[in-house]
């Protein structure tokens, strides 16, 4: 099935270019130049990915991706300004599962969406996979995670996770009390050898813990050993 991607962006350039270069890689695209638009089109009509532009009249991106959690977990790349790491950082806490620093290479672009749909592929929420080990629910203590559904409760109470969140939660989880290096959750979280800094694990990795802890504020399982990594714990 052909995915579609949704651009979300103020510059026509950008959204003509990026839209063709798409296109030609097997791609149904939509493109929207405003948030506003496109807030109420992406709820009504979910693309299979979303790139969204911070800097956008109206409504910028980081708005549009506020309010877009609210409601969906369709997978983001959000899109900041060349060295801008307050955009970054924002847009990574508030539930975007990459960034590109513009200007970017439309080959980068591509290889990113390509390696996000398919982390995404054969484990939609509430679809049943078949036949595969990694799909088997891992129950840590308090943590229940289904990979096949995309669905984590702790204490039995949902928490919602976008799916680099998922992978790093889950890559952490399957072997309880042992440490990750934060390389080892980028090469569990981003394929392809993609490259990602230490600060896009990091910002993920608060953003689990911030929803954790919405529905229990007690919440400490994700340990931070500072110089070595992170390991998750179900005492």
């Amino acid at each position: 099935m052909t995915a579609t991607i949704a651009l979300v962006d103020d510059d026509r350039n950008i959204l003509t270019s990026v839209s063709i270069a798409l296109q030609t890689e097997g791609f149904l695209t939509r493109v929207y130049s405003d948030g506003e638009t496109a807030l109420k089109a992406l709820l009504d009509n979910p693309p299979d990915l979303a790139v969204l532009d911070v800097k956008m009249p109206r409504m910028d991106g980081l708005e549009l991706l506020r309010r877009l959690r609210e409601k969906s977990m369709v997978p983001v790349i959000f899109l900041t300004s060349k060295d801008d790491e307050l955009d970054e950082a924002l847009g990574l806490a508030m539930g975007a599962d990459d960034y590109i620093a513009k200007p970017f290479s439309q080959r980068l672009l591509i290889a990113r969406i390509r390696a996000i749909l398919r982390r995404t592929e054969g484990a939609p929420v509430g679809a049943e996979v078949e036949g595969a080990e990694a799909q088997v629910p891992i129950a840590r203590g308090r943590l229940v995670m289904d990979p096949a559904r995309h669905r984590v409760t702790w204490a039995g109470n949902p928490v919602t996770l976008t799916v680099t969140e998922f992978l790093i939660l889950e890559t952490l989880a399957q072997r309880a009390g042992i440490v990750k290096t934060r390389n080892q959750l980028m090469d569990a979280a981003y394929q392809d050898d993609i490259y990602v800094d230490d600060r896009t694990i990091d910002s993920h990795i608060k953003r689990v813990r911030r929803k954790f802890r919405e529905v229990d504020p007690e919440f400490d399982a994700i340990e931070t050993l500072y110089g070595a990594g992170y390991r998750f714990s179900d005492e």
